[in-house]
């Protein structure tokens, strides 16, 4: 099978951005992986964009609801868009399990529509059919792979992004009317929606975000131990992630920490 068409400059540079975690993930995978990982991450970029409070609500979920219809023409083989017109036609595309990109793009229509997390416990699997699931279709494309080993590893890779992005944002998020964090562990820290928007967040918040930061921190040691070992060369793209994620971007030295995960694998 030829090669795929390779994707427009445009979507490459939203899908990788020059020093993120990402990109990292992207330069050091197999070479297997690397075609694979630049469409899923194309697609999670045009997503993670409707999210964002930012776009309009409405315009959000109209997207987000023809990007549901393509996804299903995807599985059906008759894609439009170029992003999804670019997996179709990787090697492995028809004998992979495509339907957890429908779930994931269901997850991004569930958060826009500012329905929050309740529990501590709602976080594993909205994060998962959110942002973990796409890579775990992203390592079945590049490589024949039994699911249940990779998909913990996965698992905590996604509760860990989810978490440093809902840092990262929770202030615009609450502006615009959403709680990205589980309503249960801010009542019980005793911090309210007006906490959550204030120019300067008060203390209990500051303690609350410093707790996310250990457990976005733990879900990523916990992602590396759980990739299995014979499975860590041709997937050592998650082992950047779970070394990147958890840091502020510094850009030479994520590229060693980068380079020193792959060697590792």
């Amino acid at each position: 099978m030829p090669a795929p068409n390779s994707l427009d400059a445009s979507y490459r540079a939203r899908a990788i951005p020059l020093g993120t975690a990402r990109y990292w993930s992207w330069l050091f995978a197999d070479a297997a992986a690397k075609a694979p990982l630049l469409g899923i991450y194309a697609l999670g970029a045009e997503w993670q964009a409707l999210i964002d409070p930012a776009t309009e609500i409405g315009v959000a979920r109209l997207k987000l609801a023809w990007w549901h219809e393509e996804m299903q023409r995807l599985l059906a083989g008759s894609a439009v868009h170029p992003i999804s017109r670019y997996l179709a036609e990787l090697p492995r595309a028809a004998t992979v399990d495509l339907k957890p990109l429908l779930e994931a793009v269901a997850a991004a229509l569930l958060q826009v529509s500012g329905a929050p997390l309740e529990t501590a416990a709602d976080l594993k699997p909205h994060a998962y059919a959110l942002l973990g699931a796409p890579l775990l279709v992203a390592s079945e494309l590049a490589a024949p792979t039994e699911p249940i080993a990779v998909r913990p590893c996965c698992e905590a890779l996604a509760q860990a992004d989810y978490l440093l992005r809902a840092i990262a944002g929770y202030r615009r998020e609450a502006r615009a009317g959403r709680v990205p964090f589980a309503v249960a562990e801010l009542l019980s820290a005793g911090i309210g929606n007006d906490d959550l928007a204030a120019d300067v967040p008060p203390q209990a918040l500051l303690r609350y975000l410093a707790s996310l930061r250990e457990r976005a921190a733990g879900y990523c040691a916990t992602a590396e131990r759980l990739l299995p070992s014979a499975l860590r060369r041709r997937h050592r793209h998650l082992l950047v992630l779970a070394a990147l994620e958890p840091r502020a971007r510094r850009r030479f030295k994520d590229m060693l920490l980068a380079w020193s995960a792959a060697r590792r694998a």
